[in-house]
């Protein structure tokens, strides 16, 4: 337990840290009108997805972090190891290692899966649920993935900040929500990921339900369900959506959404399919 003089220097280091930054170098706008220089406590706060009143009684030596929430400020004020490091020790937290997971390609077995799907649309979702192949008519029912940077093809990040999502899905919110709660189930086997945490910043900052949903810290749900689409093309669609978990990648999985052969989303589906152009993802 760390000690209240170790606490207090603890937030001593935040509030410098916290002054030094400017809102342009963390990605935030700068809006002017500053009484004094650096970041507000509630953009460190929003940046960190925790409440303005945890982070203020931070700088305050009032309460002892814990590890993840020590990790995601070091990222997000931009500290060095060192400081990172420091930061630990006076919060009597155990330095964890700060290596950085390999980036992930889809696994073989799912790959091989994902290609023999002609009449569903399937992708392969990993760390950060980061979409890592997806197959013809995934492409043509939500987007062109081949044409979202590799650095960006991510589930959630899209599904906040591609408008065309909001009118795709029939109840939009109910979708982000549960996509919030099952990064939040990431996060939490992932602490000292920097992408994740960069990716929670930055949605935070763009998205306000985001950064609500955030912290509800509701349970996620089951992998599976029904989703329900306006697609433009096809009209109305009634999918049921399972995810399937490789054995050996445990922290990939392919998502499959189908329909019921004679129904009418199975024929959008088929209508769906025979527009669809290009190799799998």
């Amino acid at each position: 337990m760390a000690g209240d003089a170790h606490l207090k220097e603890l937030g001593e280091i935040l509030m410098s840290r916290r002054a030094e930054l400017t809102p342009r170098a963390v990605g935030l706008p700068d809006t002017g009108g500053r009484r004094v220089p650096g970041l507000r406590r509630e953009e460190v706060a929003l940046l960190a997805a925790i409440s303005t009143d945890y982070y203020t009684r931070l700088e305050q030596g009032r309460i002892q972090p814990s590890a993840s929430v020590l990790a995601t400020l070091a990222h997000v004020l931009h500290l060095s190891d060192h400081q990172r490091d420091h930061l630990f020790e006076l919060g009597g937290r155990p330095r964890a290692p700060r290596r950085r997971p390999a980036a992930q390609k889809a696994h073989p077995q799912l790959r091989r899966l994902l290609d023999d799907l002609t009449a569903s649309p399937g992708m392969v979702l990993g760390r950060r649920m980061d979409i890592l192949a997806w197959n013809p008519l995934a492409a043509a029912l939500f987007t062109d993935f081949a044409k979202v940077p590799e650095c960006r093809r991510n589930c959630v990040r899209i599904l906040f900040t591609d408008p065309a999502m909001r009118t795709l899905y029939a109840d939009w919110r109910a979708v982000a929500r549960g996509c919030v709660d099952h990064l939040r189930r990431e996060a939490a086997k992932y602490p000292e990921d920097p992408r994740l945490m960069s990716l929670v910043g930055e949605l935070s900052v763009e998205d306000e339900d985001f950064g609500r949903w955030w912290g509800s810290r509701r349970a996620p749900s089951r992998g599976q369900g029904v989703k329900r689409f306006h697609h433009p093309l096809v009209g109305d669609l009634v999918l049921d959506w399972d995810t399937l978990v490789c054995g050996s990648g445990p922290d990939q999985e392919l998502v499959v959404w189908t329909a019921e052969p004679g129904t009418p989303s199975y024929n959008g589906l088929c209508a769906l399919a025979s527009r669809a152009t290009g190799p799998p993802g």
